[in-house]
């Protein structure tokens, strides 16, 4: 596993049920706080390359606004068609409200 990388971006900085794109090595991710936690997913659906900052949470899932797919924060699991591939999430950790990935 790789290093954990300071995400730029605190928790105070992301309300609960927001969401925020960062980049990280190399990577599109949106940090989602949703249910208390901050989760790190990819930023774009696997589905159609469409970003998922522009759809919504619900509860500790995402939905995307293109077609309706949605995923489980958690485990990145594809819950609904049409999407037929899980999306990428990461470990996140936060310290004294920082927020902290593990993007592999």
């Amino acid at each position: 596993m790789s290093d954990w990388l300071e995400s730029g971006v605190t928790v105070e900085e992301i309300p609960e049920g927001t969401m925020r794109k960062v980049s990280l090595a190399g990577r599109r991710l949106l940090l989602v706080h949703a249910e208390g936690r901050v989760f790190a997913c990819d930023e774009m659906c696997p589905h159609e390359e469409v970003s998922l900052a522009l759809g919504c949470i619900q509860g500790r899932k995402i939905k995307c606004s293109l077609h309706g797919s949605r995923f489980d924060l958690e485990s990145g699991r594809v819950l609904d068609e049409p999407a037929d591939e899980n999306l990428a999430v990461y470990p996140v950790r936060v310290e004294e409200g920082r927020i902290l990935v593990q993007p592999d």
